[in-house]
């Protein structure tokens, strides 16, 4: 049996499970389901990144001249959780270092997921603790799926991402080959948006480095979800090549590494190098609107 909690009010309610920490439903009063629902074009649906964003050559974590193999986007969406704590309203979950994941990545951690929901809004704040005795390097993100069409709207048409607060023309985009950072892209805005369409994601996702803005709202026919992320400086967009009925809008703390990057883990572009005793907070929110 799938070991799950859910929780919220009369206007959002969320169910999130013990395995990978894992948000698996946000339903609005009205009944309309706004997360992807893990069907067979990807069988996830907002797994957590940790300690990897992306991958790393031949899926090898090199450090203190020793080799790990650490696959793609870490090992946190694959484990069991420890519930802190469960109410009405949200939900805490714990991950610690053990042999399994210091065979892969040999760095004591704390990672800490709070789920809540108040006033209409899902927030989720993902705390990385360092407990050892050196520098702990990670990457950390959220991959949340959404549905596409929006709840009501009657096909994929007429959706697009807006970035308020940014005049931006376009995004200067970074492509993946083999999972990692290829060639820079400029993808044209329309009035500040991005008109979405599947071919978009042909070439795989959309990579936006150290990108200025800290707030989006993903737009459709009678419907809105607007997003916004505290902590974390890089953004991905993705759906699943060749069409699917999801977008991920996902912040990130880092990247997957530029082709021709091999060196040491500590040394990877955009890692975060978290102080023994420290914890850094990263915290997403979103906010379903029907019109």
């Amino acid at each position: 049996m799938t070991d799950t909690h859910r929780f919220g009010d009369s206007r959002l309610a969320a169910t999130v499970s013990a395995a990978g920490a894992e948000l698996s439903s946000v339903r609005d009063g009205a009944g309309g389901e706004w997360l992807w629902q893990a069907g067979p074009a990807w069988p996830r649906h907002a797994p957590v990144l940790f300690p990897l964003v992306g991958r790393l050559p031949g899926d090898v974590l090199r450090h203190g001249g020793r080799e790990h193999r650490l696959t793609q986007h870490g090992f946190a969406r694959d484990r069991a959780f420890t519930w802190r704590a469960r109410g009405e309203a949200g939900c805490a979950l714990r991950l610690v270092d053990d042999e399994a994941t210091r065979a892969a990545y040999p760095f004591p951690f704390v990672l800490d997921l709070e789920w809540a929901v108040a006033d209409g809004t899902l927030s989720c704040t993902a705390t990385v603790s360092n407990p050892g005795a050196a520098p702990l390097p990670f990457s950390l993100g959220a991959h949340p799926a959404f549905a596409w069409p929006l709840p009501g709207a009657a096909s994929a048409e007429g959706h697009a991402v807006r970035f308020p607060g940014l005049d931006l023309p376009a995004l200067s985009a970074r492509r993946l080959s083999g999972g990692l950072l290829d060639a820079t892209e400029t993808i044209p805005l329309a009035g500040g948006s991005l008109p979405l369409h599947q071919g978009l994601f042909d070439a795989d996702a959309i990579v936006l480095p150290d990108f200025s803005g800290r707030r989006l709202r993903y737009e459709g026919p009678g419907a809105a979800l607007e997003m916004g992320w505290e902590g974390y400086g890089d953004l991905g967009l993705w759906s699943k090549p060749g069409g699917a009925a999801f977008l991920c809008l996902e912040p990130w703390s880092g990247t997957t590494p530029p082709l021709g990057w091999d060196g040491d883990f500590a040394g990877k572009p955009g890692i975060t190098l978290l102080e023994p005793g420290a914890s850094r907070a990263f915290r997403w929110w979103i906010r379903p609107e029907r019109a």
